[in-house]
């Protein structure tokens, strides 16, 4: 295992790029903590880099289990002095692992023509935290792909990564220029498109979520502009007391996709044939 000491290493550059200026599609992503890093190995990411701390390595932790595992694997792995680690990190506590990984950019007019997709269409969500949050909330609730459009933060940033918790590496996720075309594109496949509004919608489990749909959101504080809510088919309204003003986008998130997901998941019970059912369990007593 290689080391590396200065903070002028082309790696560590390279790092606080990335970190500055996340690349465009996605191909290259800033990874910060083992848990992330071990979720992109699993997601059949490849890696450009992967840094840890002379500390982590000099003990048994699971850095250095992932570090040995990653390097088995062909990974360029290497030993950083904790002064090189903190000009690479992008955190003000470094967490001692940090990795550069290579993954395929997926095209927004794929995830279009899922077929009977719940597709999430976030606008304007400019908290990558947030972001990161509201893909993993699509992930747990068995969306299809998430569709990031307008002034949100970039969904392959490291800290939306992080707030992604893994999600974003495995769930189809792509940046689209302009939400409406978006919109148009996702009717032209077939998709209803449901936008969350704050007021006048109807609620949740009121909502026809079967089929392919596409839950369109807005960010914080404005919300949906009213040329993307009026080019919506329907729209769904959290019930709240009105004493809130509102919920964060991926509270308002969770409970929509919830919603759809029991509606879906009872949809795909009720397909099941009582018949089909009792010749399998007939076929499999023959056996």
């Amino acid at each position: 295992m290689e080391s590396i000491t200065s903070r002028q290493n082309r790696f560590v550059r390279a790092c606080r790029d990335l970190a500055a200026r996340p690349d465009p599609d996605g191909a290259r992503v800033l990874l910060d903590g083992v848990h992330l890093i071990r979720d992109a190995h699993a997601a059949g990411c490849e890696f450009e880099f992967v840094g840890i701390t002379s500390s982590r390595l000099d003990a048994h932790t699971e850095e250095r289990d992932l570090a040995e595992q990653l390097e088995s694997a062909g990974a360029p792995v290497f030993d950083v002095t904790d002064s090189a680690f903190s000009a690479l990190s992008p955190v003000r506590t470094p967490s001692g692992m940090v990795a550069i990984a290579l993954r395929t950019p997926t095209d927004a007019s794929s995830i279009a023509q899922h077929p009977g997709g719940l597709v999430l269409v976030v606008m304007d969500i400019q908290d990558p935290g947030n972001l990161g949050a509201v893909i993993r909330v699509a992930e747990a609730g068995g969306a299809s792909g998430v569709l990031v459009a307008g002034a949100s933060a970039h969904p392959f940033s490291w800290k939306a990564l992080r707030g992604g918790m893994g999600s974003t590496l495995r769930l189809p996720v792509a940046c689209v220029s302009d939400a409406e075309s978006c919109l148009q594109e996702l009717r032209r496949a077939g998709f209803r498109t449901v936008a969350a509004i704050p007021a006048g919608g109807r609620e949740p489990d009121a909502i026809e979520w079967t089929g392919p749909v596409a839950l369109v959101l807005g960010g914080e504080g404005a919300g949906l502009p009213d040329a993307v809510t009026l080019a919506c088919n329907e729209h769904v309204t959290i019930p709240m007391a009105t004493s809130v003003e509102s919920l964060n986008v991926a509270v308002a998130a969770g409970i929509v996709v919830y919603a759809a997901r029991r509606q879906r998941v009872a949809g795909d019970a009720g397909r099941r044939s009582p018949d089909s059912s009792h010749t399998r369990e007939t076929h499999r007593g023959y056996k």
